[in-house]
């Protein structure tokens, strides 16, 4: 969300689709397609982000918290940050494999990934066969000698949200057997739930001045013949946050990007956020940071 945006005045639309806002930040960290030897041992340690590692040719034993892993050719390994995981190679052979650690800010997503328990996903696992492609497509841009740094940077982002965009699709797909036979429209539903939460920061905040109603959860739960508690429970289920913390979580990016903005006042931000007052609005930052929107400004480095 962004204050450039202006709804149309009643009366001028005639139709229009919203979709869904882009806030997430990426973080990648040491990105690697690697060939080791026979004598390959790696020793055990952790780190804050995800790993995903994929045997192209050979076979890895990986140790992760304690499980011995086997990797063959074609197979893939989520590693969840905090883990304990070692490598060697297997059967007095070396063996090629890529690298790539996450760490992402979108918590709907973390918050699905965190409730996927399964480690190695085989050949022919719907998480597999759904990122394989893109990954050999990483692997592949680092031979263009000819691209620019920067363009190289640009393709390899675009691929790495094309990846996300598939394992969300797949993880999706697997998590639809936590529940009973109805999982799959649970998700969905859920999934629903999270795009019209997502269009509430787009076109309830967005317009800048205050309003006596605002668009919440309960008005989401009757436009989808729901109750609100079925609609809470089922997002729950799903993402593992209500939809008012995942909400809120939405509002206070927002407010944080519009506190970067020097020629915005926290009056303005408090009543384009959909506060009566700036009292309210502080109150409600400072229990999500701990710390107040005067303070979290004066930390920030401002927009220029």
């Amino acid at each position: 969300m962004s204050s450039t945006y202006l709804p149309p005045a009643l009366g001028e639309s005639v139709h229009e689709i919203f979709y869904p806002d882009v806030q997430t930040t990426v973080n990648l960290f040491a990105i690697h397609l690697r060939s080791v030897g026979t004598d390959w041992d790696y020793p055990a340690h952790e780190h804050p982000q995800y790993e995903l590692n994929y045997v192209t040719e050979g076979e890895q034993r990986m140790m992760v918290n304690g499980t011995l892993y086997i990797q063959k050719a074609g197979e893939l390994l989520l590693i969840p940050p905090g883990s304990i995981h070692s490598s060697q190679s297997h059967n007095g052979k070396g063996f090629t494999y890529f690298c790539m650690h996450f760490d992402i800010d979108d918590q709907l997503f973390l918050s699905l990934l965190a409730r996927i328990k399964q480690v190695r996903f085989s050949r022919d696992s719907p998480v597999t066969q759904q990122i394989e492609p893109v990954l050999r497509k990483l692997m592949s841009s680092a031979d263009d000698e000819t691209a620019s740094t920067m363009v190289q940077r640009m393709q390899l982002q675009s691929a790495v949200f094309e990846l996300f965009g598939h394992l969300w699709e797949a993880v999706s797909q697997e998590a639809a057997q936590w529940f009973t036979d109805d999982g799959h429209e649970k998700i969905e539903l859920a999934h629903q739930i999270r795009n019209r939460l997502q269009g509430l920061m787009s076109q309830q905040f967005k317009q800048g001045h205050e309003s006596k109603h605002h668009y919440g959860i309960d008005d989401i739960a009757a436009e989808l013949g729901i109750s609100s508690s079925h609609c809470n429970r089922v997002f729950k289920q799903v993402f593992g946050q209500s939809p008012r913390a995942v909400l809120s979580q939405l509002v206070l990016h927002e407010a944080k990007l519009l506190l970067g903005n020097p020629k915005l006042s926290v009056q303005n931000i408090a009543v384009m956020l959909g506060y009566k007052d700036i009292a309210h609005f502080s109150r409600q930052f400072k229990r999500w940071s701990g710390m107040s929107p005067s303070r979290y400004r004066q930390e920030q480095p401002a927009l220029e």
